[in-house]
């Protein structure tokens, strides 16, 4: 641990009289979790880590190994810009190791910097930069549909309402906390709204999304509204997606970056593509967990559905947007079918896996698709050899457990127990009998 970094934190503590400092860390699904600590227990906590019982965490130890530590992260420390400010409170992101010290296998943030150091091993950093997007309901009533709070359309600008208002104080929150803001505007449906990141390295990128969601419901909370992360909350509009923009560096230098070639594209660029591409119907399960998730993921939503490529065409799967001015620092590629339900840790470490394996063996990327593919038949589909992502996530797990870069980026023990615990959710969801089959089949059978 940097000893600066280390010293900061505790000074910062006394001086701002912080009285709890929260630990926090996620569970496999993405859940967050936390536990407090009194300042007095943090030089401890930040030299030697906190024992907890982590049989108590989904997908973490079985009861007769249940012992974990979390150590905090001191880069991730920051005083919460909420609560009683006479009695402040921070947080910290945490490493969960055993308690030998190795990393422990079941913490999707270990997973993820073992994918990012593989990548730094071969001198490249991986950047990301997601467009977050969520809606604000009212307070939802069980067996009631939600209710959106406005019927503004994309980029309306609406009048001071209190959508507005709660988007203008997230976005001031997350400054507060270090996370900069590049966009924000209304979405296309109702009471969707969204925001975009500026990029950061994949660990940073990745604790800020989950400090993102936490902060979206906080201060919906404190105006008495719900904020949903939910992928397809209402029917008959657009569902919420997180788009992530990607990049790889070398150095100071955009390694996707090439003046030779007629779209700015290197050659590891392109491979990173193919290797998206290839793999993407096997990490759709993690890039999209959720049984909902796939209500989103349909043809006329704007949701990807074929796996293919194209510089400004959004019904396909990657995006290469045209950076502006021709910045080469600004080449970088879209990955547009994950949505903000996912666990972030596992998302970016099956995405840069999957793009590390199309550059580590040369995978050619395949013809852009540039025609609108939502307009084009099966048959027209199959003649330019473009498939499509899973439909379900019943066949999403059929496809990922039959990966063998899924399972190598993820690790034994999360990868079983993933298709364990989503498997369940299928079947549960499969034996559910919803009130569309009753207006449908009730009375006319």
């Amino acid at each position: 641990m940097n000893e600066e970094q280390r010293n900061y934190v505790l000074r910062t503590v006394e001086e701002r009289g912080v009285r709890l400092v929260r630990l926090w860390f996620t569970d496999v699904l993405g859940n967050l979790k936390s536990f407090a600590i009194s300042p007095v227990e943090l030089e401890n906590a930040l030299e030697d880590g906190m024992t907890f019982d982590g049989s108590s965490i989904d997908g973490f130890s079985r009861v007769q190994e249940s012992d974990v530590l979390a150590v905090p992260d001191a880069n991730t420390f920051e005083v919460l810009p909420w609560g009683d400010t006479k009695t402040p409170e921070a947080r910290v992101f945490c490493d969960i190791h055993n308690l030998d010290g190795t990393p422990f296998e079941g913490d999707p943030r270990q997973v993820l910097k073992r994918n990012l150091a593989a990548a730094r091993a071969l001198g490249l950093t991986f950047f990301v930069a997601p467009d977050m997007e969520y809606f604000y309901f009212a307070p939802p009533q069980r067996g009631q549909a939600p209710e959106p709070l406005d019927e503004a359309g994309f980029f309306d600008l609406t009048t001071s309402d209190i959508s507005d208002s709660m988007r203008k104080q997230t976005i001031r929150t997350l400054e507060a906390m270090g996370i900069p803001v590049e966009y924000s505007f209304h979405e296309d449906a109702p009471s969707q709204h969204e925001i975009d990141l500026r990029h950061n390295d994949g660990l940073s990128m990745a604790d800020s999304i989950m400090t993102f969601r936490l902060v979206v419901k906080e201060v919906a909370a404190s105006q008495g509204v719900h904020a949903s992360f939910m992928p397809k909350p209402l029917e008959g509009v657009q569902g919420s997606g997180m788009h992530v923009h990607l990049s790889l560096f070398s150095g100071e230098e955009n390694a996707f970056y090439s003046p030779d070639d007629a779209y700015n594209l290197s050659p590891i660029a392109k491979h990173f593509m193919a290797g998206l591409l290839r793999h993407a119907a096997e990490i759709t399960a993690v890039t999209n967990q959720t049984v909902n998730s796939y209500k989103r993921l349909v043809p006329g939503f704007e949701a990807p559905v074929h796996i293919s490529w194209a510089r400004n065409n959004r019904s396909g799967l990657i995006r290469v947007p045209i950076p502006k001015k021709g910045n080469p620092m600004a080449t970088r590629i879209e990955y547009r079918s994950p949505d903000p339900a996912c666990n972030p840790y596992l998302a970016f470490s099956v995405i840069l896996a999957a793009g590390m394996r199309g550059i580590r063996d040369s995978y050619e990327l395949p013809v852009e698709a540039d025609a609108n593919l939502f307009q084009l038949d099966d048959a027209q589909l199959a003649a330019l050899g473009i498939d499509q992502i899973p439909a379900s996530l019943g066949d999403a797990l059929k496809v990922m457990e039959t990966s063998e870069l899924v399972k190598e980026a993820l690790g034994d023990h999360i990868f079983e127990w993933f298709l364990r615990n989503k498997r369940n959710e299928w079947r549960s969801y499969k034996a559910h009998v919803s009130a569309f089959e009753h207006d449908r089949y009730l009375r006319s059978l």
